[in-house]
């Protein structure tokens, strides 16, 4: 039987659901696919960017560009809610795909971060800052729900888990933290029109 591709991919990600990235190997991937190593590198040259393929995977349900769709402050807000959720639909989504965007090898991240550039231009950010700006965002969605999933793994394996304020309703502690960052775009969007020279009619 020809292996393809996607068949790769979907039992890659099926791994990971079921245990998670440090088990994500190729050698455990090809014996799942009854296939040799070699078999595998056909199609992803190496391991980054089997993860990379991976990633876009479980982004997938994220969504097309939205430009058109409210203003700024929304599409920040609909767009990382849209992350975190697709992140959080699969055992170690974070981790896995912060590792393949540090690597560059996610395309669906690379189209995040340009949305998030995109809307932080369009709050008047400085072109210079846009995308450093949209970074800080990506950086904040994936900490969190990293963090996020390592206490729910935790909590399912039985671990004793201290209940504090930090474990309690994490979608409403994800929208708080999102606010300030973009209160903190709005205020930078101010800072740069105050040191605007004003012009003289």
């Amino acid at each position: 039987m020809q292996l393809h591709k996607r068949d790769v991919v979907e039992a890659a990600t099926s791994l990971l659901d079921n245990y998670g990235i440090a088990d994500l190997s190729m050698r455990r991937l090809a014996r799942e696919l009854e296939v040799s190593p070699g078999a595998l590198y056909w199609h992803f040259a190496n391991k980054q960017q089997l993860l990379g393929a991976v990633a876009d995977r479980i982004l997938a349900p994220v969504g097309t560009d939205d430009s058109a769709a409210g203003d700024w402050r929304d599409r920040i807000v609909s767009t990382c809610g849209q992350l975190r959720e697709a992140l959080l639909s699969h055992t170690d989504g974070a981790e896995l795909v912060s590792a393949s965007f540090a690597a560059g090898q996610s395309k669906l991240m690379s189209d995040v971060l340009d949305r998030l550039s995109t809307a932080a231009s369009e709050a008047g950010v400085a072109p210079a800052n846009a995308e450093l700006a949209a970074r800080t965002v990506v950086y904040y969605l994936l900490g969190f729900t990293a963090d996020e999933q390592s206490r729910m793994q935790w909590d399912a394996a039985g671990a004793d888990v201290v209940r504090t304020v930090w474990t309690e309703n994490p979608s409403a502690r994800f929208a708080f933290g999102l606010r300030l960052l973009i209160d903190g775009i709005a205020a930078e969007t101010e800072h740069v029109l105050e040191k605007t020279p004003k012009v003289r009619a």
